[in-house]
């Protein structure tokens, strides 16, 4: 069986590919390791890049933009248990006050306009890529929740397909994933971060956990 070697470059959705000859027997469940992480500098939005190396033995790895319909769907509209949709005026108590994550107006279902405010969940087979945060202090790692007010969003992301076919063949190479802000210092400042990572396959099948070492955004510095 050939396999073949990719390097996805994801930074503002570019991508970027090389081609080798690893050896074969790979895993149906995605494997991935650590390899780097980054603070790059700019005028403009400063950039945490992380770097993984994978390794699968089908290649079904990433996801085209027209993988929105279940079970890639971004969002789980929430209805009550006569089926209707949650809007914001009738919500249970259990609802979430107002904020951009969890509600979200005038929605397009179905083709239809929503002309209301309505509760969402998100799904997260909508990503492929999963990031989470954690902050170390006094020897014991917090988790930096980003999903928490006041931010309501996610680090979490989706990077294209890999192989342009359907054809099954094992594959090995690197995802870097680079995550734009204005704020990493003004939110970090001299924190000790660590990251922990996941990829997930087509089929749904999630990967190993890989965690970075201990940084600073200082030590991990570079300008552009």
């Amino acid at each position: 069986m050939k396999v073949v070697n990719k390097t996805i470059l994801l930074l503002l959705l570019s991508v970027g590919f090389s081609c080798i000859s690893p050896p074969e027997d790979f895993p149906t469940v995605p494997e991935i390791s650590f390899n780097n992480v980054e603070f790059v500098v700019t005028n403009d939005a400063d950039s945490l890049i992380v770097t993984l190396n994978f390794r699968d033995g089908e290649g079904d790895l990433g996801l085209n933009p027209r993988d929105i319909n279940p079970p890639f769907n971004e969002l789980v509209y929430q209805v009550n248990n006569q089926g209707t949709l949650i809007t914001y005026k009738n919500r249970p108590a259990e609802a979430p006050s107002f904020n951009n994550r969890d509600w979200i107006i005038f929605p397009l279902i179905n083709n239809i306009v929503i002309r209301d405010t309505i509760w969402v969940k998100e799904n997260p087979n909508y990503y492929n890529i999963f990031v989470k945060f954690f902050i170390k202090r006094s020897g014991q790692y917090t988790e930096f929740k980003w999903s928490d007010a006041p931010y309501f969003t996610t680090f979490n992301g989706r990077f294209p397909r890999i192989l342009a076919d359907e054809r099954e063949r094992a594959i090995e190479g690197n995802i870097r994933y680079g995550m734009l802000s204005l704020g990493w210092n003004s939110i970090f400042r001299n924190d000790t971060i660590r990251l922990d990572l996941q990829i997930q396959d087509k089929q749904l099948n999630l990967s190993n956990q890989v965690s970075s070492p201990d940084f600073t955004l200082a030590q991990i510095r570079r300008t552009q």
